[in-house]
This record gives structure tokens, sequence and C-alpha cells, in this order.
């Protein structure tokens, strides 16, 4: 899903994967991101601890770049 809309729009994608017990340490806390599984645009969390559809995510990325949102167009 992410390297799609990475080239449909100008926005760069970068994916963190860890060990889930990586995502419960303190230092992961400490760094005030979000459990994985995750969604992030910018400092926006689109969703925390859950998949997401692809709509979501595509939507959110169009507020970020001041786009209309693909059912509005």
């Amino acid at each position: 899903m992410m390297p799609r809309l990475g080239a449909k729009y100008d926005i760069t994608i970068e994916t963190i994967s860890k060990p889930r017990a990586e995502y419960q340490t303190d230092a992961w806390f400490e760094l005030d991101l979000p459990v994985a599984p995750a969604v992030m645009v910018e400092d926006e969390i689109v969703v925390e601890g859950a998949d997401v559809s692809l709509d979501i995510v595509e939507a959110c990325i169009c507020r970020y770049l001041g786009l209309p949102c693909p059912e509005e167009t």
C-alpha cells in the first residue's frame, strides 16, 4: 500500500520494522511514536495498533498535501 501511495503523491514514505517487543520498551515510548502497527502522516497518527484502509491513509495524505480527497474529485 505505502509504496503505491509514495509513487502517486509527492511524499516520502519511511517504514520502520522492528520485533514487536521493541515497540513495548521505555526507549520506544520516549520517542513519542505510536505502537505498531501504525501509520503516521507527518505528526498525525492515522492509526495505531490496528490495520487501516488505503482510503483512510490516502485521504490523510491528501489533506497534508492540500489536495482534494479522492472521493471529492
